[in-house]
């Protein structure tokens, strides 16, 4: 027979299914990929036209020419070019998923279980009050009962 009591490959694994944040993190990955639409469609249909009204839509086409000359795009393209439109895209499109995901998420979760928070601890201090003033009206009671008894009787 065996002896030992380490778990199983199975069991172990089954274990790590059932952790509550392995649940978490799979909804979190699933919610996120469906906010990623979201945050998408406000930069496509938002932010760029609003870039574009200043200079174009795609930010992929703002570039520097370090050695010249830099003509044509692609594998045929000559010279070094720095294309610092498309990392200035980059950095703008994820401050706009930072700042939604903050406004619209974020924040009002937070509010919320501030409001949660501090309900419990106005339930909490409601409990806290009447237990002592239950416990008081019994110290009450016990004394009227010993002064009823009269002094020097003493009875368990």
């Amino acid at each position: 027979m065996k002896e030992n009591k380490q778990p199983s490959v199975w069991e172990g694994f089954k274990a790590f299914l059932m952790r509550g944040n392995v649940i978490d993190l799979a909804v979190a990955v699933v919610i996120g990929a469906a906010f990623t639409n979201i945050v998408n469609s406000v930069v496509k249909g938002i932010i760029n036209p609003l870039v574009g009204a200043v200079g174009t839509k795609n930010l992929d086409n703002y570039s520097s020419c370090l050695e010249s000359p830099c003509q044509g795009s692609g594998a045929t393209a000559t010279g070094i070019r720095i294309m610092w439109g498309s990392v200035l895209g980059a950095s703008l499109s994820f401050v706009i998923t930072a700042a939604v995901v903050y406004f619209l998420m974020v924040l009002p979760m937070a509010k919320f279980l501030a409001r949660q928070a501090a309900r419990q601890k106005a339930k909490e201090g409601t409990r806290e009050v009447i237990e002592v003033s239950e416990l008081e009206v019994l110290k009450e009671i016990r004394d009227a009962l010993v002064a009823q008894r009269g002094p020097g009787r003493r009875e368990y």
